[in-house]
C-alpha cells in the first residue's frame, strides 16, 4: 500500500459484496466508506480535518504504532459523530480554540491514540456521546487534558494525561464520565475536576500526581466517587470541595501534599471510607462553613510534615470520625467557632506533639470510647461556650490529660487518665466542667488541679499514686465569690502521697470555697495561691535607706539609681499621704529593664524587691528569676501551669523575667509563648498587689515585645534603661573583685586594663560586668600559672596582678 493512501475494505452482509479500494485522502475514503467498513491508513502525515460520521473502523497499519499523524494547520483534527472504532493514530492539533479530538455523538471506541497537541483540550466529549476510550495518551501543554462537557459521558480505561496547562480531566455542564485505572500527572491546574449541577465523576484505581493545582477538585453542586485512587505530590491541596459538592472516597490514598490533604467548604459533603491521609503540610482534613460535613470511617490520618492540626473543623462545620486513627501529628483535632462540631467514636489518637483535641470559640466535641495516647495535652476546652462530652475515653502518657479554661463547660464521664506528667485534669481561668466517675492514676503532678475558684463539679472521681496529691484546689483570690470553687461529691484517693495514711479511702461531699478546712478529708490539700518555699523567707531586716545605700554603692548605673530612687520616693510619699488620710497617687510598680547582659539588672531587681518590702508594699520582697524555658512547656497546657507556678512562687516578692521578648518571637507562628503572656497578664490583673513583675532584655527586642503586646505594655509603669559599662567602670569592677579576693593591681596593670576594655569588641557577646569578672578570673588563672613556678613566693608574688596577666583579646 503506497504511502499517503487509504485502503478501504468495504464490507456488507454478503461475502460477494466485499470489495477493496484505495484513496488519496482520508476525506475521500471517509466519504466513500459505508457503515462497517474498515479504513486502514498508510504511514504518513495527513494535514486534514477529519469528520467520522459513520460506524466505520479507522486505524493505522498493524505493527507501526504512531506512524500515522493527523495534523492539520488549524481547526479540529479529528471529530467523531458516530459509533466508530478509531485506533493506533497520532493526533496533533494547533488551534487554541478547538480540541484535538472531539467526540460529539454515538458510542465510539477510541483505542491506543496518542494526542500530542497545543489545543484547548486534548480530548473533548460532549452532548450525547458515550465513548469507550482505552489506552489513550494526552500531552497538551496548552490546555485541558480531557474535557467531558455538556451532558457527555463515557468510559476512559487505562488512559494517561502526561501534561496539561489546565486541568488534567475536567467535567462540567452535567457530564458524567467514568475513569478506570487512569493516570493524570504534570497538569498546571487540578488533576481531576468536576463542577456544576448534575456533573458527576467516577474514578476507579486512578492515580493523580505531580499537579500544580489540587489533585481532585469538586465544586458547584457536582458529585464524585473515587475508589482505590492515589492522590499525591500536588502543589496545592490534595482534594478540594466547594459549594455543595459531594464526594465519596473509598480505599484511597492521599499523601505527600504540601498544603491541606482534603479541604471542604460551603456546604460540601465528604464521605471517607478506609482511606489513608499522610505526609501533609497543613491540615489532613480541613472542614469549613455551616452545612459542610465530613464522615470518616476506618480512616488513618498520620505523619504530618507541617505544624498544623491534622483535623480542622471551623465556622459551623461538622466532622464525624468513626473507628479512625490519627497519629504522628503536631495537633490531632481542632474544633473552632459556634456551631462547629466533631463526633469521634471508637478512635485512636496517638503520638501528638501538642494537643490531641482542642475545642474553642463556642464549638462542641463529643468523644465516645476513644483512646488518646502520647500527647502533650489530651483534650483542651478553651473558652466560654465551648464544651461537649468525653465519654468512656482513656488518656495515657499525656503531659496533661484534660484542660478546661476561660468558661468552657464540658462533661467528662467515665474517663481514665493514666500516667500524666503534670496533671490528670486541670481547670483554671473560670473554666467549669463536670467530671463524673473519672479516674487519674500515676500522675507526676496532681490528679485534679482546680485553681482560680473555678466552679467545677467532681462526682465519684478517684485518684491513685499521684505524686503531688490527688486533688488540689486553689482559691479564687481576694475578689472570689463566697460560693466559688468546685463542688466535690463522693471522690476518693488512695492517699499514697499523703502525710497520713488512713485505713480506707475517705470520701468528700463539699462545695469548695475560700473557707479553710473544707477539704480536710482529701489528702494533701493546700492552698497553692500561697508560695511554698522550702523555708519561709525572713522579713527584711534592713530599712529602705540601707538598701538604697547598697544600690548607690553599685558601680555606674547613675540613671538607674535616679529612676529607682524617684519611684521609691513616690511610693513612700504615697504611703505617708494614706496614713495622713489623704488620697495617694496610684503607682504601678511593675517595671521594664532594658539593656545588654551583665549591666546589673538582676541585682537591681533584687534590691528593688527588698526596698518595696521595707516600705510594706510587698510581704517578703524575695526575687524569683525565670526565663522562657521556665514558663513555656512543650505544649500550651503545661505553659499555663508553669506560668501559674512561677507566679505563685513569687507571691509577696518580685517575679523577674529575663529575656522576656523570647516569649513573643518575631516568627511566632504557633509559638506557645503567647499562652505564657496571656496567663501572666491575667495573673497581674487578678493579683495586682501580691507580686511585682519585672521584664528584662535587650533594648530593641524589648521595644518590639511591648509594641506587639499592648496588654503587657499597659501594665508597666516605666522603662529603665541600663547602659553599657565604660572602660573606667569595668576597671573599677576588676579593682573591686581584686580587693574582695585579696589581690592587688601592680603598677601598670590599671592602664593595661583600661586599654584592654577600650579595645575589647562590644558586640552581642560582650557581657559588661560579667566580662569584667571573667577578665579578673582569667588574670587570676594566669597569675597562678606564673607563681606556681616560684619555689618560695613572697606576699607580693602571691597578691600582685600584672598587665601581662591579662588574657588575649577575644
Amino acid at each position: 500500500m503506497a504511502q499517503g493512501t487509504v485502503q478501504v475494505t468495504h464490507t456488507g452482509t454478503s461475502r460477494w459484496r466485499r470489495r477493496t479500494g484505495e484513496y488519496a485522502s482520508l476525506a475521500a475514503a471517509l466519504e466513500a466508506a459505508a457503515e462497517g467498513d474498515v479504513l486502514t491508513i498508510a504511514p504518513g502525515t495527513y494535514r486534514e480535518n477529519l469528520v467520522v460520521q459513520r460506524s466505520v473502523t479507522l486505524r493505522g497499519p498493524e505493527g507501526s504504532p504512531g506512524s500515522v499523524r493527523i495534523a492539520p494547520v488549524d481547526g479540529v483534527p479529528l471529530t467523531v459523530r458516530a459509533s466508530a472504532v478509531v485506533q493506533d493514530l497520532h493526533v496533533e492539533g494547533q488551534d487554541a480554540a478547538a480540541p484535538a479530538l472531539l467526540v460529539e455523538e454515538g458510542t465510539p471506541e477510541l483505542t491506543d491514540l496518542r494526542i500530542v497537541t497545543r489545543s484547548s483540550a486534548g480530548i473533548e466529549v460532549r452532548g450525547s456521546a458515550r465513548p469507550t476510550v482505552r489506552r489513550c495518551t494526552v500531552d497538551n501543554p496548552a490546555g485541558i487534558g480531557i474535557a467531558v462537557v455538556d451532558g457527555g459521558g463515557g468510559v476512559f480505561e487505562e488512559c494517561e494525561v502526561v501534561a496539561a496547562a489546565q486541568a488534567g480531566v475536567a467535567v462540567r455542564g452535567g457530564a458524567r464520565p467514568r475513569l478506570e485505572r487512569c493516570r493524570v500527572h504534570h497538569a498546571s491546574g487540578s488533576g481531576l475536576t468536576a463542577t456544576g449541577d448534575n456533573s458527576a465523576l467516577e474514578a476507579f484505581g486512578c492515580e493523580v500526581y505531580e499537579v500544580r493545582g489540587s489533585g481532585v477538585q469538586i465544586t458547584g453542586r457536582a458529585t464524585a466517587h473515587l475508589t482505590d485512587c492515589d492522590v499525591h505530590r500536588t502543589t496545592a491541596d490534595g482534594v478540594t470541595l466547594d459549594t455543595d459538592a459531594v464526594l465519596t472516597m473509598a480505599d484511597c490514598h492521599i499523601h505527600d501534599i504540601p498544603e491541606n490533604a482534603v479541604d471542604l467548604r460551603s456546604r460540601s459533603v465528604l464521605t471517607l471510607t478506609r482511606t489513608t491521609v499522610r505526609q501533609f503540610g497543613r491540615n489532613g482534613l480541613s472542614v469549613w462553613d455551616p452545612g459542610t460535613r465530613v464522615d470518616a470511617n476506618q480512616c488513618e490520618i498520620f505523619d504530618s510534615t507541617g505544624d498544623y492540626p491534622a483535623v480542622w473543623v471551623s465556622d459551623g462545620a461538622t466532622a464525624v470520625l468513626d473507628s479512625c486513627r490519627v497519629h504522628d501529628v503536631p495537633d490531632a483535632l481542632f474544633v473552632l467557632d459556634r456551631g462547629s462540631r466533631a463526633d469521634v467514636v471508637d478512635s485512636d489518637i496517638s503520638q501528638v506533639r501538642n494537643t490531641a483535641v482542642s475545642v474553642s470559640d463556642g464549638a462542641t466535641a463529643q468523644l465516645d470510647d476513644c483512646r488518646i495516647r502520647d500527647a502533650a495535652t489530651g483534650a483542651w476546652f478553651r473558652d466560654h461556650g465551648s464544651g461537649g462530652t468525653l465519654n468512656n475515653c482513656t488518656l495515657d502518657g499525656t503531659q496533661t490529660g484534660v484542660i478546661v479554661t476561660k468558661g468552657a463547660d464540658p462533661t467528662v464521664e467515665r474517663c481514665t487518665v493514666d500516667s500524666p506528667a503534670e496533671a490528670g485534669f486541670y481547670v483554671s481561668a473560670g473554666g467549669r466542667g463536670s467530671f463524673l466517675n473519672c479516674r487519674v492514676t500515676g500522675s507526676g503532678g496532681y490528679g485534679f488541679h482546680v485553681i482560680d475558684g473555678c466552679r467545677t463539679t467532681l462526682r465519684k472521681c478517684r485518684t491513685e499514686r499521684c505524686a503531688r496529691g490527688g486533688y488540689e484546689f486553689a482559691d479564687s483570690g481576694s475578689d472570689g465569690a463566697p460560693d466559688s470553687g468546685p463542688v466535690v461529691e463522693d471522690c476518693t484517693s488512695d492517699e499514697s502521697t499523703a502525710l497520713r495514711q488512713p485505713t480506707a479511702p475517705e470520701t468528700v461531699v463539699q462545695t469548695v470555697g475560700r473557707s479553710p478546712g473544707l477539704l480536710g478529708a482529701i489528702p494533701e490539700q493546700r492552698d497553692v495561691a500561697q508560695p511554698q518555699p522550702a523555708a519561709e523567707p525572713e522579713k527584711p531586716a534592713r530599712t529602705s535607706k540601707a538598701v538604697l545605700g547598697e544600690l548607690d554603692a553599685l558601680i555606674g548605673l547613675d540613671s538607674v539609681k535616679r529612676e529607682v530612687r524617684a519611684l521609691t520616693d513616690m511610693i513612700e510619699v504615697g504611703r505617708r499621704r494614706q496614713q495622713a488620710g489623704l488620697k495617694a497617687a496610684s503607682v504601678k510598680r511593675h517595671l521594664v529593664f532594658t539593656g545588654s547582659p551583665g549591666t546589673g539588672k538582676t541585682t537591681v531587681a533584687r534590691l528593688y524587691g527588698e526596698i518595696l518590702a521595707s516600705l510594706g508594699v510587698l510581704e517578703q520582697g524575695h526575687l524569683v528569676e525565670v526565663s522562657r524555658v521556665d514558663l513555656v512547656g512543650e505544649h500550651i497546657g503545661s505553659t499555663a501551669i508553669r506560668t501559674q507556678e512561677a507566679f505563685d512562687k513569687a507571691r509577696g516578692g518580685v517575679l523577674f523575667i529575663d529575656e522576656a521578648y523570647a516569649l513573643s518571637p518575631e516568627d511566632s507562628g504557633r509559638d506557645f509563648g503567647k499562652e505564657a503572656i496571656d496567663t501572666l497578664v491575667k495573673l497581674m490583673e487578678d493579683h495586682r498587689d501580691a507580686v511585682v513583675v519585672i521584664v528584662a532584655g535587650y533594648t530593641a527586642e524589648m521595644e518590639r515585645f511591648l509594641s506587639v503586646n499592648p496588654g503587657v505594655a499597659s501594665r508597666f509603669s516605666r522603662t529603665i534603661t541600663f547602659s553599657d559599662y565604660g572602660p573606667e567602670e569595668l576597671l573599677r569592677i576588676v579593682e573591686q573583685q581584686a580587693e574582695e579576693h585579696e589581690y592587688r593591681l601592680a603598677p601598670g596593670a590599671s592602664e593595661g586594663l583600661l586599654k584592654y576594655f577600650t579595645a575589647i569588641p562590644k558586640g552581642p557577646a560582650f557581657g559588661n560586668g560579667r566580662t569584667a569578672r571573667q577578665t579578673f578570673e582569667a588574670m587570676v588563672e594566669r597569675h597562678a600559672s606564673r607563681v606556681a613556678q616560684v619555689e618560695e613566693p613572697s606576699t607580693d608574688d602571691l597578691t600582685l596582678l600584672y598587665a601581662e596577666d591579662l588574657p588575649e583579646l577575644p
